[in-house]
């Protein structure tokens, strides 16, 4: 086997070039974690990880892999086992944004979404949740997004691919319940990444957005860490946000307990 972090634990982390991908492998890495770096960009992964290596001497490995190809998911899993590499937390964080009106959309954009944001994230949170249940330990990161709580037209696509990152969270967690794995939901609002930066560019609407509304990406990748680490099944990051959603999480909880009860029953 490859040699172990410095906690034993090593965390794969889908779109670790840049954005909230790159501070959550940070922060994984400041707490002792190795990690697997995954994106399309292998020349920037090795600078990513050359810089974990560096400042928290952990254990760093690079796959590049373009997950909207429908093998990506599969392919990725052979080569983690072709390594010899246990995965004990998977980030699920790879995602694409396309804002305007559905009816003006390119078709293949709306479904290059959805091949990313949904059916890649499920391909690999079944792949690698498997061996997680056999051991009886493991954690799962889902980076979904404030938009998966609503509907939300300009951005039609993107918000129903995250309330279905949400839902898939909440059952999973559920299903999982005193089994040793935890799955959970990191929603953040307006973040400062490239994607944010992108959709100013292509929406004059998000060009008028106040700085106050765009969360720093650090700051969202050190809640999504404790949240993760935690088992908590969703986290909104900011005290703001979080009193906004507050009763919705809340009506959330209480379905989620009562379906889990009926659900693990069924099971």
């Amino acid at each position: 086997m490859a040699n172990r972090s410095k906690n034993g634990r090593r965390a794969l982390i889908t779109g670790a070039s840049d954005g909230i991908g790159l501070e959550l492998a940070r922060e994984f890495a400041a707490h002792g974690h190795s990690v697997i770096l995954v994106a399309r960009n292998e020349a920037r992964l090795n600078e990513v990880a050359a810089e974990l290596v560096h400042t928290y001497a952990v254990e760093a490995n690079v796959i590049a892999s373009d997950l909207g190809e429908r093998s990506a998911p599969h392919a990725l899993f052979g080569e983690v086992a072709r390594r010899n590499l246990e995965v004990d937390i998977l980030v699920n964080n790879a995602g694409l944004m396309e804002t305007g009106a559905f009816k003006d959309a390119d078709t293949e954009t709306l479904l290059g979404i959805v091949r990313l944001n949904v059916e890649a994230l499920t391909a690999l949170t079944s792949l690698f949740l498997k061996p997680m249940a056999a051991w009886g330990r493991g954690r799962i990161l889902n980076v979904a997004s404030l938009a998966g709580f609503q509907p939300l037209p300009s951005m039609a696509v993107y918000a129903a691919s995250k309330a279905y990152v949400l839902s898939l969270t909440e059952a999973l967690a559920e299903e999982l319940r005193g089994k040793g794995v935890t799955v959970t939901a990191l929603c953040p609002g307006f973040t400062d990444t490239n994607m944010i930066e992108n959709a100013k560019r292509e929406n004059p609407a998000f060009q008028a957005l106040p700085s106050a509304l765009i969360a720093d990406a650090k700051s969202v990748a050190r809640e999504g860490y404790r949240a993760c680490m935690s088992g908590d099944v969703i986290r909104v990051p900011g005290l703001a946000l979080q009193m906004a959603t507050g009763l919705i999480q809340a009506q959330r909880s209480i379905t989620r307990t009562l379906t889990g009860l009926l659900g693990r029953r069924a099971l």
